[in-house]
């Protein structure tokens, strides 16, 4: 039974979405041809996070995946067009099976997500992939995704960081809940940095991903204005801060530019839509946040009241939810969480040891 909070969040989330969406069109799936972006190309996964994801050992499992490279419509316009990767194990069976979405960090693709999709498609889920806005085939230059935070400072008309990927996150899960290989109850959805805080935000606005695992990605940016640690994310998005510097007249980036930036470019991202009230209602769907315990750009600190909410929000389902911070790591996902995500969505997605949630 949803909540009022819940409701009136999810509400207000989308009243913000609509507000800045361009017209309308039919949700559409294209296939398409394999893309190599030389545009946007960045470096690989580490060996030792790829290699912690759970694999099946299949000596030929590269020819035993099936692949589909689809663009997803989402809205009008060039970044409307959603580019999508998607694997699975070849198998023709008509058992509808669990399914996860990966969300990539920032200055990253998502061709960059392959290893860990192919981790999780060898083990009987449809692994999904998607490019952010600006993003792999979304952009058109290296510095597409920074000039495109720039202009929403200068326009208010996009919200490039996070909120837009959020409505592609909307509009994907109406169409994973189509699709006659996917058990529309059985829907995950993780992320790296970016990618977790993206994941956080769909699944607090988007019942159909029935679990989540955001992973280095959950902060609280009220907490971080107040508290002088606003710094690490600012400094993640420089470029941005300082043309906001700029406009405003200030020798330096100050708390007050931080709080103009966030809620010109993502509304609500320091206020009604923050942690504290975003992250209660996900329950009582299960909910795993994974960050480092050192880590500047999602300090302990602001994730103290979130957690303490979540836990009461979960009162009723404890097992459905866990935080952990990881000693001595920062901003970095680590073997460790890489095999407890996975872990997670097994116990929640797989039907063999599913909990009921």
């Amino acid at each position: 039974m949803e909540t009022h909070e819940a409701v009136h969040f999810r509400s207000q989330f989308l009243h913000v979405l609509l507000s800045r969406r361009s017209a309308p069109v039919p949700l559409v799936a294209e296939c398409s041809k394999p893309v190599a972006n030389p545009v946007f190309q960045s470096a690989v996964p580490s060996l030792a996070a790829t290699e912690s994801y759970p694999k099946e050992h299949m000596d030929n499992l590269k020819s035993m995946l099936k692949e589909e490279n689809i663009h997803l419509h989402t809205e009008a316009g060039e970044q409307g067009r959603l580019p999508l990767l998607i694997l699975s194990l070849k198998d023709k069976s008509v058992e509808r099976r669990p399914a996860v979405v990966f969300m990539h960090a920032s200055d990253a693709n998502k061709e960059w997500l392959r290893p860990f999709l192919e981790a999780y498609a060898s083990r009987g889920y449809v692994a999904i992939g998607l490019d952010s806005r600006f993003h792999g085939e979304r952009a058109d230059s290296k510095t597409a995704y920074r000039d495109a935070l720039i202009s929403s400072w200068k326009n208010g008309k996009t919200m490039p960081f996070i909120f837009d990927t959020v409505w592609d996150l909307i509009k994907l899960a109406e169409y994973l809940t189509q699709r006659k290989d996917i058990d529309p109850q059985r829907i995950g959805i993780t992320g790296i940095s970016l990618g977790g805080m993206q994941a956080w935000f769909a699944a607090a606005v988007d019942t159909r991903y029935s679990v989540a695992v955001p992973l280095i990605g959950v902060q609280g940016f009220r907490w971080a204005i107040d508290n002088d640690a606003w710094q690490a994310r600012v400094d993640s998005l420089k470029p941005l801060f300082e043309v906001a510097r700029i406009d405003m007249g200030k020798s330096k980036i100050d708390k007050e530019v931080v709080e103009k930036v966030w809620d010109r470019i993502a509304p609500g991202l320091a206020s009604q839509f923050d942690a504290p009230y975003s992250v209660p209602v996900i329950a009582p769907r299960p909910l795993y946040l994974l960050n480092g315990a050192e880590d500047p750009r999602c300090p302990l600190g602001g994730l103290v009241v979130p957690v303490k909410r979540a836990k009461k929000a979960y009162k009723k389902t404890p097992a459905n939810f866990k935080f952990v911070a990881e000693d001595g790591v920062g901003h970095t996902v680590t073997s460790f969480m890489i095999k407890e995500s996975s872990d997670w969505f097994d116990k929640f997605l797989k039907k063999g040891n599913m909990t009921s949630h």
